[in-house]
């Protein structure tokens, strides 16, 4: 197995360019999860590293190797679809083993890969089915098992999962998660679903317009989000913002009525800023104010508050207390001033 290096990767479609000089190390059996919202490029930059997109500039490594201008059946790598694309009129089995048939491997060799990819996902009891009689979760391991079984030095996923229900991506994200550990190869997967990412990835790659905002493990991500873009879209729910002004050294927050200090460097009074608390370390208490306890979702072993506040910011906290605050109430939002963070308005980088 090996790894993957970018190197000013950038990619452009005639005058409009879509990839911005991406520099990224992958490495040797890691799992590196590309996410971010829809069109910020992560499905492009994948494509690039199989092949499937021509890189305008820049450079592509998978090991020691050159690929940017390789044909992607000179690159090592195997692509697993959002589509099944399965052979309908084939067998599981023959569909596991069509790549490695039509370039001549033996029989024999053919049959010991495909049981042996079909153990790993089992798939044994369904080798003779035909792609209708498996439901998708089924059809996506018989994917994946195509992929294994050509035996590539990188795995590329391209929003397997997305095709599926609930709880079957959930399955699935369990089984591709075992797969990793059993084969340790390096993979490189794709989504926008920030909770695939923080539960699969050793690595993630957070995209914004053809950009990487910020890499990390996904804990770094959560606990020291470099910028409020990433500190909103990893976490779920997603982190509250609400706006703050520097006032004789501490943050006025008028929304909430309150005024913190900040164990970080602050601008000069009057600099505007964003203060970002998770949704858990919120708490609530009746208090007469404008902020109102609009929607309780219950989900049994947790809840989530939906607040109205007069600024206009969106507020959700997350309980876990049995006492529920009836809806409609007036509601006093109380937090640690040490689990806050603070954002530039204007930049939008994190004060330290």
């Amino acid at each position: 197995m090996t790894g993957v290096t970018l190197t000013n990767a950038v990619k452009k479609y005639g005058d409009v360019q879509v990839i911005h000089d991406i520099d990224l190390d992958i490495e040797d059996g890691e799992f590196c999860v590309f996410v971010g919202p829809s069109g910020c490029g992560k499905s492009t930059l994948l494509r690039m590293i199989a092949g499937l997109e021509e890189t305008t500039s820049g450079k592509i490594e998978i090991g020691a190797r050159d690929v940017t201008r390789l044909d992607p059946s000179e690159r090592g790598v195997a692509m697993v679809f959002q589509t099944y694309a399965l052979y309908p009129h084939m067998t599981v089995e023959e569909n596991m083993g069509f790549g490695l048939k039509m370039t001549g491997h033996p029989r024999a060799e053919i049959k010991r890969k495909v049981d042996e990819a079909a153990r790993i996902l089992q798939l044994g009891d369904y080798l003779d089915r035909k792609p209708k009689a498996l439901s998708g979760g089924q059809r996506q391991r018989v994917a994946i098992g195509r992929a294994i079984v050509r035996g590539p030095e990188v795995f590329l996923f391209d929003e397997p999962l997305s095709n599926l229900d609930a709880e079957l991506r959930v399955d699935m994200r369990v089984e591709i998660a075992r797969l990793h550990k059993e084969i340790g190869a390096t993979m490189i997967y794709v989504t926008h679903d920030q909770v695939e990412a923080m539960t699969l990835a050793d690595k993630i790659v957070v995209l914004r317009a053809g950009r990487v905002e910020q890499v990390g493990s996904p804990m770094d991500l959560y606990n020291d989000p470099g910028n409020k873009f990433v500190a909103g879209f990893i976490g779920s729910p997603a982190m509250n913002f609400i706006d703050g002004t520097v006032e004789g050294g501490r943050v006025r927050m008028p929304s909430l009525d309150t005024a913190i200090d900040a164990n970080v460097t602050l601008p000069p009074d009057g600099a505007k800023l964003f203060v970002g608390l998770r949704p858990q370390h919120l708490t609530l208490r009746q208090s007469q104010g404008p902020v109102i306890l609009d929607i309780r979702e219950r989900l049994g072993g947790v809840s989530y508050d939906y607040l109205t506040v007069p600024g206009g910011e969106k507020i959700i906290v997350e309980s876990r207390s049995d006492e529920a605050i009836p809806e409609g109430t007036p509601v006093k939002v109380e937090f640690d001033p040490a689990n806050a963070l603070f954002f530039d308005a204007g930049t939008e980088r994190r004060l330290r």
